[in-house]
């Protein structure tokens, strides 16, 4: 009888994770967050002007501290630039047939002040995965290629592109139509997880 029961709650257990699963797979938006893959190859068909629009309004719907909204949004789709950035930052996968590339920027005259001001890389690193996110549910691929905190690529990166002195570079999102599907990872992992106390 001990044993039937045991299996009775084992099994009512596994439907309930079942079902858990099976309501966050329905969930849209968390199944574009478990679903969303970094895309480095492109076909070379182009995002329209309405596709990255979109991307730039998910952008600035993200979390900022104290509302300070401290970024700026460099849109790239200018051929010779976009070749530009491919052969000075190949590990940005640019080249690989990206018709677009999004710079997400800090814009240091909107930042908070002092040692606050550092916030604008956690804001605007909020906009980069709001665009991730974004382009994953219309069907685009993307990737975030990093150049800030390495003081020599966003400086490079800076000069290239003609920004301002108040505007310092994040990083580069190829954006394009996919031409890879590269299988998407189950990244959770129990032991990073703590409660109340480490």
């Amino acid at each position: 009888m001990k044993h039937l029961t045991l299996i009775a709650v084992a099994a009512l257990m596994l439907a309930s994770c079942a079902t858990k699963t099976n309501n966050m797979k329905e969930n849209e938006t968390i199944n574009s967050i478990m679903t969303r893959v970094s895309v480095r190859q492109f076909t070379e068909e182009k995002p329209s002007a309405e596709q990255i629009d979109i991307l730039l309004r998910a952008a600035m719907a993200a979390p900022s501290a104290v509302n300070k909204q401290p970024w700026g949004f460099l849109v790239v789709d200018d051929k010779e630039m976009l070749k530009k950035i491919g052969e000075q930052f190949p590990n940005s996968r640019v080249q690989n047939n990206a018709q677009v590339a999004i710079v997400p920027c800090g814009d240091l005259s909107k930042a908070l002040e002092g040692e606050a001001q550092e916030y604008w890389v956690q804001d605007v690193s909020a906009a980069v995965e709001n665009i991730l996110l974004a382009a994953h549910s219309m069907g685009l691929g993307a990737v975030w290629t990093g150049l800030t905190p390495i003081k020599a690529r966003a400086e490079q990166a800076a000069q290239l592109l003609g920004l301002p002195e108040n505007i310092v570079p994040l990083c580069i999102i190829p954006v394009g139509y996919p031409a890879e599907e590269p299988a998407v990872k189950d990244k959770y992992k129990a032991e990073n997880i703590h409660y109340n106390v480490w």
